[in-house]
């Protein structure tokens, strides 16, 4: 197997690759825990560079026709395609997750990057029917500079929708990459550079998320915002942006339920929770925590999950036939060692896992704990690690009730071969996404909803854009 050197990380900003004004910050492997690489952070000068850089781009861009900003975006996708190999081994090495994963998840970065491209040259406004010697045209337009915020789960899937959505519409970006991802976000925004992207349209910061978040979301110069992370951290944008009029797409944290009802195919539900549940190590906003199972069939799914969890392949992303990579740092290590003890405590039952794996790594085994009440903190908390519940639920109004106990979750899973219960769980669960009998059916062109939300849950080329009436008279 070719090996990859792990890059230093720099800032970018006005089209050139620099060092940034504050400390930079160490990168870790964490499947063996050692320094691979740093990472450059932005100072208060830097920000205001950076700031000054995208509003000059966005003067550019927007002046760009759609065609050539199709272009340009197409290539983009297409380098991406090209280094596939080199960006997914920097994906692994930084942030732990399997290398098929990782592969996978630049190749969808590419096909994201080429729809949204596609959908703005078709189009962005529409006449009206005239009236008399009055002629109406409603014109959409970009809303201006953009901050977008890209965690650490999905450094790459989650920067190319931010990226390519503001892009598609003509907005310039500042993008502010999560820390212990820097390298795979930063070879997006090379592939951008290199295919064309002018100075100052696309810039790249690092450094506390939070201070730079605050500063920019407050800034007049920035017209829009996207962050994905902790909800904490969101509300407190959230409230900000409110105040300044500004839209803001918010994709928080959440703590995604499953139901399985008595009618389902158990061995397809196992497989494919199992699947959702442990992928990235369960950091991941989709990830289920709460199964929720029908009487009748809940000893028989307790068993095979359990099975199906002991029987996943746990270590270095880059070996062969890895199901499952480590936690991304040692603070998701102690988060997942503080939640099994407090859940057995509260009298819940450790069916699979529960502690770490080996003594170099942040790896946790896959963990599965049965019988769990409210009073424990993984029932309340999302656990953004690699922990399932399964409980037991005899009446439906019971499921349906803990399914929507917390604050609508982005995705709830559901699994039964009954067209009446399918019906109803549309119409009674609150999350704004709903899987049945699959893991997660989106296609690129499908957002997400907005139920429970206020701001949009997801990037698209709406949540850049703003309409414009012109009315001509003759």
């Amino acid at each position: 197997m070719k090996t990859y050197t792990y890059p230093d990380t720099p800032l970018y900003i006005n089209g050139r690759w620099r060092g940034g004004h504050a400390p930079g910050f160490t990168v870790i492997d964490p499947a063996t825990e050692t320094r691979i690489g740093t990472c450059a952070a932005a100072g208060p000068r830097d920000l205001d560079e950076a700031l000054a850089s995208t509003e000059r781009g966005f003067w550019k861009w927007r002046q760009a026709s759609a065609l050539e900003r199709c272009q340009i975006m197409v290539r983009a996708a297409d380098l991406l395609r090209e280094r596939i190999e080199p960006i997914a081994h920097l994906m692994t090495m930084e942030q732990g997750k399997p290398l098929a994963d990782a592969r996978a998840e630049v190749a969808a970065a590419a096909d994201l990057i080429d729809w949204f491209a596609n959908e703005g040259h078709t189009g962005l406004g529409k006449a009206l029917a005239p009236r008399g010697q009055t002629t109406q045209l409603l014109v959409k337009e970009p809303v201006g500079p953009v901050a977008a915020f890209v965690a650490w789960s999905f450094p790459i899937g989650q920067a190319a929708r931010k990226v390519s959505a503001a892009l598609a519409c003509g907005c310039s970006v500042v993008l502010v990459g999560p820390d212990a991802a820097p390298a795979s976000c930063a070879a997006l925004v090379v592939a951008f550079a290199d295919a064309g992207l002018p100075a100052g349209v696309l810039n790249l910061l690092y450094g506390s998320q939070s201070d730079i978040a605050t500063y920019l979301i407050g800034h007049p110069t920035i017209t829009a915002g996207s962050y994905s992370g902790p909800a904490l951290l969101g509300a407190r944008l959230a409230a900000l942006a409110g105040v300044r009029g500004k839209s803001l797409v918010l994709e928080l944290s959440g703590h995604a339920p499953a139901i399985v009802f008595d009618d389902a195919d158990i061995e397809l539900a196992v497989r494919l929770l199992c699947k959702a549940k442990f992928r990235n190590a369960g950091q991941a906003r989709f990830a289920p925590t709460r199964i929720l199972v029908q009487g009748a069939v809940y000893e028989r799914f307790l068993d095979d999950f359990v099975e199906a969890s002991k029987n996943m392949t746990v270590g270095n992303g880059l070996g062969d036939g890895v199901g499952m990579g480590p936690l991304v740092s040692a603070a998701r290590l102690d988060r997942m060692e503080a939640l099994v003890p407090d859940a057995v405590d509260a009298g819940a039952a450790l069916m699979a896992g529960g502690h770490r794996m080996g003594n170099l790594g942040f790896f946790f085994w896959p963990t599965v704990l049965a019988g769990v009440t409210t009073q424990a903190r993984v029932m309340n908390a999302e656990p953004f690690g690699p922990i399932a519940v399964v409980n037991r639920f005899d009446r439906r109004e019971a499921a349906i009730a803990e399914v929507n106990r917390l604050r609508p979750s982005l995705a709830t899973y559901a699994y039964t071969t009954s067209e009446a219960t399918m019906r109803d769980l549309g119409r009674d669960i609150a999350s704004p996404t709903l899987f049945i009998n699959q893991r997660d059916g989106r296609s690129l062109e499908a957002g997400l909803g907005g139920i429970g939300a206020g701001f949009a849950n997801e990037d698209t080329l709406e949540s850049y854009l703003q309409a414009r009436l012109i009315s001509l008279s003759a």
